[in-house]
């Protein structure tokens, strides 16, 4: 008979700068998983961590929030623009948005949705470059414009104020349009921003929000807040049909909690920016002395992510010591992402590592 033999998966110490969803989940976290898992609850959302969660979550978001927790952001963000929105409904969204680049075909296959996207050079969206695709209402042959979809902060990093996300949904809702609002990191936004979330969410006039998780230290789950009761219907049964409805679903919600209690979420969000921040400055700083040469930045730090473009051969040769991803490798661009649990010498260990492989 074979004896068992502990082996060690992984490195418990190692970091990568590829993308916060490497990182592991918050002690926080853990310990209020924990809690939650003696005895026996009633399942399918019927047990008082989720009664709770709706209750923290109207707390800061306002009294007609409703909650839906899911497992994933694509479910989330699926299930929520289905929703809102007839089969002849479309989506105005960028050229970069997770729903449309990052999600497998999902918003299509899934639920049918019609994307309607608009390049734009920071990710954000305006009322200008929403009214691009925001035409054609009454026309049979057009599917109609119904939704307007933002990302915050977005997917190259830029974080929208509270007066840019006000002006979209103004406008949108003066065409008869909701406003969705992707925050897989928008604990980052409200760090970034330092204002509470309901201000640039509810207050500004989203509609519908997909409140992320997982990226700031859940081990899974995310939540559909509607926001607007009025512009949402079916979600009870969406979840269902889109297969986001957990059977113990106080193991998402108990999470979720945690997160929300004594500020974890800002706590550790600040954190992953500040991380980020030390990169940016410490780069720029040896860009400055002469130490490093051949980088320069394409977009503004102002969460946890740092777009930077490089030759794609000095690109290869750090990600052979720690893992980034590319986001242009056409251009050169890549994407190094910080995370709750980043130290400061995790990042001064990887500015070390830039330093060398830039200087050879």
């Amino acid at each position: 008979m074979s004896k068992n033999v502990e082996v060690k998966l992984h490195n418990a110490n190692d970091r990568q700068f590829a993308s916060d969803n490497y990182a592991g989940t918050h002690p926080e976290v853990l310990e209020a998983l924990a809690e939650a898992n003696g005895g026996h609850q009633v399942a399918y959302g019927g047990d008082v961590y989720t009664a709770r969660l709706q209750e923290v979550m109207r707390e800061l978001f306002g009294a007609e929030t409703e909650v839906f927790p899911v497992f994933n952001g694509t479910g989330a963000n699926v299930t929520a623009l289905t929703s809102v929105l007839p089969r002849w409904g479309a989506v105005i969204a960028t050229s970069v948005a997770h729903i449309h680049t990052d999600e497998g075909g999902a918003p299509e296959r899934v639920s049918g949705l019609k994307l309607l996207t608009v390049h734009t050079p920071d990710g954000k969206l305006t009322p200008e470059l929403v009214d691009q695709e925001a035409w054609g209402w009454g026309d049979e042959h057009r599917t109609q414009p119904l939704a307007v979809s933002i990302t915050q902060p977005t997917e190259v990093g830029t974080v929208y104020s509270v007066d840019e996300i006000r002006a979209i949904a103004d406008h949108a809702h003066a065409r008869g349009m909701a406003l969705h609002m992707d925050g897989a990191r928008i604990s980052n936004a409200a760090a970034a921003l330092g204002v509470p979330m309901r201000e640039f969410t509810t207050d500004a006039g989203v509609d519908i929000l997909s409140f992320g998780g997982t990226k700031n230290g859940l081990i899974f789950g995310e939540a559909i807040l509607v926001l607007n009761p009025a512009v949402s219907e079916g979600l009870p049964y969406l979840r269902k049909l889109n297969m986001q409805l957990s059977s113990k679903m106080r193991f998402v919600s108990a999470q979720l909690i945690a997160l929300l209690t004594d500020d974890l979420y800002l706590r550790a969000a600040t954190h992953a920016n500040a991380m980020a921040a030390r990169l940016r400055g410490a780069l720029e700083r040896a860009i400055a002395d002469g130490s490093i040469t051949g980088l320069t930045f394409s977009q503004p730090t102002q969460a946890n992510s740092v777009y930077a473009v490089i030759s794609n051969d000095a690109a290869d040769r750090i990600r052979g010591r720690v893992r980034f991803y590319d986001w242009d490798r056409a251009s050169g661009e890549v994407r190094w992402m910080t995370a709750f649990d980043t130290t400061e010498d995790d990042v001064d260990s990887f500015v070390a590592i830039v330093t060398e492989e830039l200087a050879r």
